[in-house]
């Protein structure tokens, strides 16, 4: 990946996401030498990045760390597209983390994904911190193509915590 397309994706996850929901640009940008972390773009016509997914892809499970889309473009399709673009290529399961349904946002984020055919699971989950000096983040996880029995929970999150969060 070219450092100006970096740039292009690192740009739209800080206006996508809270501080507390992706690394800083040192330590993200660090991720693309992970041989299980992968990015998936979508460009506009001109070659800009648009949309972007990131993945950390495991022989037990691929985990969605990121998709954002441009905020100048986002409710068109193409965050739907990108999922299911990626969807279609897994034979694993596929996990993803969102905010707790406490509001009306939340709620939406978790209806966009079920229609996508994706399922929240009840079980207790916190983001390890992904910055220096953050606190843990109570989060849901999300599983397509179905939810998970308790013990494939603990499972998965250890996979994650060992080594997405390490």
């Amino acid at each position: 990946m070219k450092p100006a397309q970096f740039d292009e994706i690192f740009s739209i996850m800080e206006d996508s996401f809270p501080e507390s929901e992706f690394r800083t640009y040192g330590s993200q940008k660090a991720l693309l030498d992970n041989p299980h972390y992968r990015i998936s773009t979508r460009q506009d016509a001109g070659g800009r990045i648009i949309a972007f997914l990131a993945a950390w892809e495991f022989p037990e499970l691929r985990f969605v760390e990121h998709i954002a889309v441009s905020p100048n473009i986002r409710g068109g399709g193409t965050g739907k597209l990108l999922m299911n673009s990626y969807l279609a290529r897994s034979e694993t399961p596929v996990l993803l983390e969102v905010e707790p349904p406490d509001g009306e946002l939340e709620r939406r984020r978790i209806g966009f994904y079920e229609r996508l055919g994706f399922h929240l699971n009840p079980f207790d989950y916190v983001q390890p911190p992904l910055r220096p000096g953050q606190q843990d983040l109570p989060l849901r996880i999300m599983t397509y193509p179905r939810p998970l029995q308790a013990a494939e929970f603990q499972q998965y999150r250890e996979i994650l915590y060992s080594k997405v969060y390490k």
